[in-house]
Order: C-alpha cells, then structure tokens, then sequence
C-alpha cells in the first residue's frame, strides 16, 4: 500500500503523528482526500516559475490539516525545484514590529530553507556555495582561465567583483551590503576562514543586531532589521531564480498569533505588511515568489479582531459567493480547507498501519473490520462530532497500534472501549475576551 518510502520518512511520520506534531519529510505518503487542492498547487507552482507572485490563505478549522497542507505544499514545491521556507507566527515572531519581532521571524524562515537535497532545512550554506560556483566557472570561462587557478587568491577581487556585479544587477534595495557581505562569504570559503563565513551567515539570517559589530566583522554600514528584512527576502527570491530555481516559497503557520496581539494599532500594523505583501505579489511588484498563511476561520472572518477587520484585505479575501461545498473554487487567494470524511480516514488508518509496520519491522493483526470498529467507537463517543480532530483519531490509532505491538495477547475490544475525547481546541471564548490595549 505504500510505495517508494525510506526508513527515515517512516520513523518521521510515526514518530512525529504520535506526538502530535506533522512530520516535516513524508506527509505524501499520508495524504488523503486533497487531490484538488494539490491539483490547484501544482497549477499555481506552475504560474509561479512563469514569473508571477501569488498569496494563499488556507482556513480551516482546529485540527482540519492546515499545517499537514503547508508540509505538503513543501513536497510538491520541492519536486518543482522551488526553494521553500516555513516559519510560524508566535508571541515573539511577526510580521511588523519595532523590537526584533519580525526580524526574529525572517531569522525563523532564512534558517528553514530547505531544496530537494536539504528537505528538512539549513539549506542556506549550501545555496549560497552552489551560487558562487556558479559564477567562478562563469568568471573563469570570460577570462580564459582554468577551473583549478580560478580558485587561487590572486583572483580573489576577480570574483568578487563579479559576484557584486551580478548581485547589482539582480536586486533592488539593500543590494550592496546584501552583494559585500555573499563577498565576505566567498572570501572565508576560498580562504577557509571560519570566522568570516560564520560572521556572514550570521549578517545574512538577520542576527545582527549592532551596526558597529557587523561593520567591524564584515565592512558593512547596514544590518537587516524589522523595516528592510522583507526587501532581503525580495532579494534571496531573484537570487535563488538566478540560480536556475523556480521561485521561493514561504509558508507561514500559526496565523492565529497576529489575531491575539492585543494593541490594536500593533495588530493592524501586522495586517497592512500582509496587505502589502498581497498587493505587490498581485500586481507584478515582485516575481517568482509564493506566499501561504494558515489559520482558522476566526482569524480570517472575526470583524474585531481579524484580517477582515482590516477593511482593505477584507475587500480582497471575500470568499467567491458562487462558491458551495460542493463546487469549489481553488484559484481564489482564501482556500478553505474542508474536514476528513469517514471513508478518507480508513484509508489513512490503513497507510498508517501499513507505514507503522515498515517502521518497526511487525505485521500487526488489526483487520479492516477492526479498524472500522475502531472508527465506529471513537465516532460515536458523546462529542466526538464536535471536538474528535484528525490528530486525535491519528494519535489514538498509533498509541493503540504501540500497545497491540509490543503486548500482542491484548484484548482489542477492552482498548477500544477505553477510548475518549478531549476537547482540544483553543479556547475562542477567551480568545475573543483577550482585552485591546
């Protein structure tokens, strides 16, 4: 039943479901039930690599998958040779601030970017050392020079002044500290001093925080703060295409984090940098760069405290009124993001036993007739049509798979009976009495 996955997927996917949490590698093998939403990415990936922007908002309630879809949207993009970052929204990581906020975000999405070879992210050394071949070999074909004497120090300026030269010409605000210090990187690579590479790499996640040190480590006058880290990830954008990619992803999680900031005046702050965002990717500003949020339907449609209490992203994220539940449309910028059916969670029930058994090398007895009675008992416990959430179901099925694994004489039926539901949600009620300061 499952195809094609390596050991490191399986212990992934086990390990990570039974603690609640989505696996970062793996999640095609678990999916289920979202061919038209993929069908639609795959679409939109397409328009991307063809030079346009665009911004996604996937609703849905707690628990419906909204954080297993940016895992997979991750996968998708990845074969499509994007490179892809994902960050979440806390307390601490925002959109707009004036303390270290949201250039603590920036840090967050620089130090997950991932490639294909790097899936799980830390893939920012690597792209930037893949980029400077790229021009070494360039500089060393226009000066008729060999591959091997390219490298030596005596052509150091050479490069570097190549390196600027493209970097110039690539990107917009900030691009001479941004083409200094990528410099700064290849002359420790070249030279292996340490010591610069980390200082630049360090300039380069945003974790700079004085001008002075940054300009005594690596003769930069800047640093990248809470008001230009966006014009940086403008920047890695048009040079990761550079590179020959399709575009950068970035997906970030936890939107629910920009609905509980409690000074009004901060959190609407925080909804015009999406407005933003939204706009430039929507009217050409920018190119090859892909944006998705997710959160709940209360963060979208919540009048006091919402992205629809900002007038202006109101007007844009309105839900297509042609739209019913059963007829879809998935090029609009909100997704909504509908429940498992019954039928989908058996087959996942059924490639989660199957990729648990790859894991630990077992052949559980657990029939189908079992796993529906499974099903049929957590379905029917009193709330379950209110609280029971994917993850519960997931995480009740592992742990009962762990029990069967490792005590096979278990009495199924007892274990079944034992199940219970637990209201898992975050509680609305205070979210919404949270006080406006």
């Amino acid at each position: 039943m499952i195809d094609n996955i390596k050991p490191k997927e399986a212990t992934a996917i086990i390990n990570s479901l039974i603690s609640g949490v989505v696996p970062k590698i793996g999640v095609q093998h678990i999916t289920v039930g979202r061919s038209e939403e993929i069908n639609a990415v795959i679409s939109s990936l397409e328009d991307v690599k063809n030079g346009h922007s665009l911004v996604k908002f996937w609703i849905g309630d707690f628990g419906s998958g909204k954080s297993f879809m940016l895992h997979l949207l991750n996968t998708v993009a990845l074969k499509q040779r994007f490179v892809v970052s994902n960050a979440d929204f806390t307390p601490d990581n925002r959109l707009y601030s004036n303390d270290g906020k949201a250039v603590a975000l920036y840090s967050a999405i620089i130090d997950n970017i991932a490639i294909q070879t790097k899936p799980e992210g830390g893939a920012l050394p690597t792209l930037l050392e893949k980029w400077i071949e790229l021009i070494i070999t360039k500089t060393a074909e226009e000066n008729t020079i060999s591959l091997v004497d390219i490298r030596n120090e005596q052509y150091l300026n050479l490069i570097q002044s190549n390196i600027m030269k493209t970097i110039n010409e690539i990107t917009e605000v900030g691009s001479f500290d941004f083409g200094t210090v990528v410099m700064r990187y290849y002359e420790g690579y070249i030279t292996d001093n340490e010591f610069l590479r980390r200082s630049a790499l360090k300039w380069l996640k945003g974790e700079y925080r004085s001008k002075i040190e940054a300009k005594q480590d690596l003769g930069v006058r800047e640093v990248i703060n809470d008001l230009n880290y966006y014009d940086m990830l403008k920047n890695f954008c048009k040079l990761f295409v550079n590179m020959g990619y399709s575009g950068f992803m970035i997906n970030l999680d936890e939107a629910i984090n920009l609905y509980k900031i409690s000074t009004s005046v901060m959190r609407e702050k925080n909804y015009e940098k999406i407005l933003t965002m939204y706009n430039d990717c929507f009217q050409g500003k920018v190119a090859n760069l892909f944006f998705n949020f997710a959160g709940t339907k209360e963060v979208l449609e919540n009048e006091r405290r919402g992205l629809f209490s900002y007038n202006a992203l109101k007007s844009r994220l309105l839900t297509n009124k042609f739209e019913t539940a059963e007829i879809r449309d998935f090029a609009q910028p909100v997704i909504r993001l509908m429940p498992l059916n019954h039928n989908e969670i058996f087959v996942l029930l059924k490639k989660l036993k199957a990729i648990f058994d790859y894991h630990y090398k077992t052949d559980i007895s657990i029939s189908d007739s079992e796993i529906h009675q499974f099903m049929e008992e957590l379905f029917n416990k009193p709330g379950a049509s209110e609280f029971l959430t994917p993850r519960e179901v997931i995480r009740d099925f592992l742990n009962i798979l762990n029990i069967i694994r490792q005590n096979p004489t278990v009495d199924k039926d007892q274990l079944f009976g034992e199940l219970e539901i637990s209201d898992e949600r975050p509680n609305e009620v205070s979210l919404d009495s949270i006080e406006e300061l």
